[in-house]
């Protein structure tokens, strides 16, 4: 055996036993002709005394034997820091080249660089403590599960396109020249077929591809807990998850959440948060104005059909730089506002706005008591259509919150966002979409205006669907599905998917559903995104072991990349990359 313990286990009551370690050098130490050794594995950093000069590389890689003494200057900060080991011999089983960066907590590496040398880069703690946090959720999350008499199932990766919502990643068939098959955005027609085919209770943790744009929380590919239940309705499902999540924050971070968990309808969410997806864990809350504003002349009100505001705590005290400042990133196209307006309520109880030629002192106090706004608060106001200012007001709302430090990232406030539209109008394209897939069921109380062909009762369709909300972060979303054809067919209607071209994407569900579907429903959580919150952090990529970055590139394989001729010709494909003179 290379080593009888590991790098993090010995204490004190170890003394006097003989053991061979094995690990890489953190540091070496040269002292009064003694050498010093920190070496580490995976379990963690055990002191070696060597009584002579000896050099070793940072993260050579060896094997120590000798026995265990108390050290004389203990040191604290590490679990093996009461003892270390005596070297009585030592051997070198491979030499490294210097690092590109420190292996330490705190890098000197830049992202890009330590991106290039993942292998690398995950030897250091915040990665190691982050994939064994991972593995942990991983490991609650199917001992729940399993319980809870669901099974785990494996669905295909190889599929057919059905691009409904990001654009499919696609894969040639060598076998079938000019075919391709898609890699699954999720695996939501498979487990729908397993009800169908009788496993009324299924999981998986599984990989899913999306081609869409990356920011923090997105990655090509990502991972789902992915989960689907027959026989129940949205109390069944919500019951279910809200165990599993209690679970999960109990036994992972010995933390208790709400039982029951709160939930809010999407309207309301929309009205009081500007987000789907609302942070709870402050107020902040967005208030309607346009009957206090509007008729005082000022035309930018006026002229609009909603203005709304919010009451941002403690922040009349703002200079004009910073109100100037922040009127300039309302303005990004990441916001998207025109402009803002801003009123003060004073600490010494006078009360002043960027629009005092409008409003009187009387006028300024009407507007600050519609925001339950108090002395020493700044009231930021924006205009224009309603969802899209409300929206807006979020993210302004989000970022106000961040700059206060409202949103601890320690501080969980989980809850369900119920009663989504089923649909959305698309202006532009003069159809509508699914808010969120089309085998989602709608209400059965709408049914009525389900089947209408009316464009106001449609819009007015609540969808069977529910989201799991973190800390403004989407965690989890399902719905009930729809298991009767032609509630499906009417579906596919009013998405203008026409019959054939139903058939061709959807048939093999379609035909399925006739052959005695039960109810069924469920949804898949986000487990990146999962792993990312109960870690106190907002990016995933430091919870997946090899992540691409912003180009959706792995720059440490240099991926993805061309293929050769031979390849080309076998799978029946033409380059038409164009080459650009720079």
């Amino acid at each position: 055996m290379y080593r009888t313990s590991t790098c993090g286990e010995l204490r004190i009551s170890d003394v006097g036993k003989t053991v061979t370690l094995a690990g890489w050098v953190q540091r070496s130490r040269k002292l009064g002709g003694m050498t010093f050794i920190d070496l580490r594995d995976r379990y963690g950093i055990t002191q070696l005394v060597v009584e002579n000069d000896l050099s070793l590389g940072r993260e050579f890689v060896i094997q120590a034997t000798g026995k265990v003494v108390e050290r004389e200057s203990k040191n604290p900060k590490i679990p093996t820091g009461d003892i270390e080991i005596k070297v009585e011999s030592i051997n070198i089983l491979n030499k490294s080249l210097t690092p590109p960066f420190t292996i330490e907590d705190q890098s000197d590496g830049g992202e890009d660089l330590r991106a290039k040398y993942r292998y690398l880069d995950l030897r250091r703690n915040p990665l190691k403590k982050a994939l064994e946090l991972r593995h942990r959720i991983a490991h609650e999350v199917r001992n729940y599960l399993d319980a809870q008499g669901f099974l785990e199932i494996e669905t295909p990766y190889l599929i057919k396109s059905t691009p409904e919502g990001a654009r499919d990643f696609v894969v040639p068939s060598r076998m079938n020249p000019g075919q391709f098959y898609a890699l699954p955005q999720s695996p939501q027609t498979f487990k729908q077929l397993l009800m169908v085919a009788g496993y009324d209770r299924y999981f998986q943790i599984v990989r899913c591809f999306r081609d869409e744009d990356l920011r923090a929380d997105r990655q090509p590919e990502f991972t789902q807990i992915d989960c689907e239940m027959s026989f129940v309705e949205q109390e069944d499902v919500l019951g279910m998850f809200e165990g599993m999540m209690r679970s999960l924050f109990k036994n992972v971070l010995d933390v208790d959440i709400p039982n029951p968990m709160p939930r809010m309808c999407w309207y309301d969410a929309m009205d009081k948060y500007g987000s789907d997806k609302p942070d709870v864990r402050f107020g902040m809350t967005i208030h309607e104005i346009t009957s206090e504003v509007q008729g005082h002349g000022f035309g930018v009100f006026d002229s609009v059909p909603y203005v709304g505001a919010i009451a941002v705590p403690g922040a009349a005290g703002y200079t004009r730089k910073q109100t100037d400042e922040l009127t300039e990133w309302v303005k990004r196209p990441q916001v998207g506002a025109k402009g803002l307006v801003y009123i003060k309520l004073n600490e010494d109880g006078t009360i002043k706005s960027s629009v005092d030629k409008f409003y009187s002192e009387d006028d300024l106090r009407k507007v600050a008591a519609a925001v339950e706004a108090k002395t020493g608060d700044m009231i930021l106001v924006l205009c224009g259509q309603k969802r899209k200012t409300q929206t807006q007001l979020g993210v302004l709302r989000v970022e106000m919150g961040g700059r206060l430090g409202l949103r601890d990232p320690h501080v969980f406030a989980p809850l369900w966002i119920v009663d989504f539209p089923l649909l959305e109008w698309s202006e532009e394209d003069g159809r509508f979409y699914a808010m969120h897939h089309p085998f989602t069921a709608p209400k059965p109380e709408h049914l009525d205006w389900f089947y209408s062909d009316k464009k106001e009762d449609l819009e007015r369709v609540c969808a069977n669907a529910y989201d799991f909300v973190l800390n403004g972060t989407e965690l989890g979303g399902g719905s009930i599905r729809i298991h009767q054809a032609d509630v499906q067919e009417r579906m596919f209607q009013v998405l203008g998917i026409g019959k054939e071209e139903a058939e061709y994407k959807f048939g093999f569900i379609i035909n399925a559903f006739k052959f005695g579907a039960p109810p069924h429903g469920g949804l898949a959580f986000g487990f990146d995104r999962t792993c990312a919150l109960f870690g106190g952090q907002e990016t995933i990529r430091d919870y997946i072991a090899f992540p691409k970055n912003n180009q959706g590139r792995d720059v440490m394989i240099d991926a993805p990349s061309k293929i050769d001729a031979v390849q080309m010709d076998e799978l029946c494909l033409a380059s038409t990359v164009k080459t650009i003179d720079p």
